[in-house]
């Protein structure tokens, strides 16, 4: 019998340790331009489940070393799944910084980035006592006729409903825009740092006329 393993999706995933220190600093900003928009809200309430969230970094030339490997690589990431990137050009919609409450409960609900083509994560602060992103089954038909897995099954399988990284600071993941995903509650343990963006690739003709 002759197995295929078609519609599969890719995830990347490397350490790039070199730009962790730089990129702290720079996002320290950042963080407390976050932290004191949130300032009102923090003083009745607390910063028990926020998510200081920065304002773009697309032009911050602290982070253009960065911008452009994370380019360069996503448009690898859609050459490797076949489209023809001669006629395309990464082109960044979003980039931002953001970082979990000190108190504990920062999380991400289940969500996509609809029209973005590549998203991904670089990890600045974390350990194995933070938070972590979970990714989805994203065929909807495999997740409409889900059954239970055997109990003695270990690994990533095709029938995984749910997939997780443990990242460090350093940990870079790349993956589809149209891939669900989520953060685990983070308990507060230790700070919660990442980065966050999204590319869309756009026609070489199209990106021109927006220069």
């Amino acid at each position: 019998m002759h197995i295929f393993n078609y519609f599969s999706t890719p995830i990347w995933s490397e350490q790039k340790p070199e730009f962790v220190k730089s990129l702290t600093k720079a996002s320290n900003k950042y963080i407390k331009e976050a932290r004191n928009r949130n300032k009102d809200h923090i003083k009745k309430h607390g910063d028990f489940g926020l998510s200081h969230h920065s304002t773009p970094l697309t032009m911050d030339n602290d982070f253009i070393d960065f911008r452009n490997y994370i380019g360069q690589k996503s448009w690898e990431f859609l050459d490797h799944m076949g489209y023809d990137m001669q006629q395309y050009q990464t082109m960044f919609s979003e980039l931002w910084v953001q970082e979990f409450a000190k108190k504990g409960g920062g999380h991400h609900a289940a969500h996509i980035h609809w029209n973005q083509h590549v998203s991904g994560f670089y990890f600045l602060k974390c350990s194995d006592k933070t938070s972590y992103p979970i990714f989805h089954e994203p065929k909807t038909g495999a997740r409409a006729t889900k059954l239970k897995m055997k109990p003695d099954t270990k690994g990533i399988w095709n029938g995984s409903e749910l997939i997780h990284f443990k990242p460090k600071p350093g940990t870079l993941i790349i993956f589809p825009g149209y891939l669900e995903h989520e953060f685990a509650v983070d308990y507060g343990y230790e700070p919660f740092r990442f980065i966050h963006w999204n590319i869309q690739a756009v026609p070489k003709e199209m990106a021109r006329n927006e220069l």
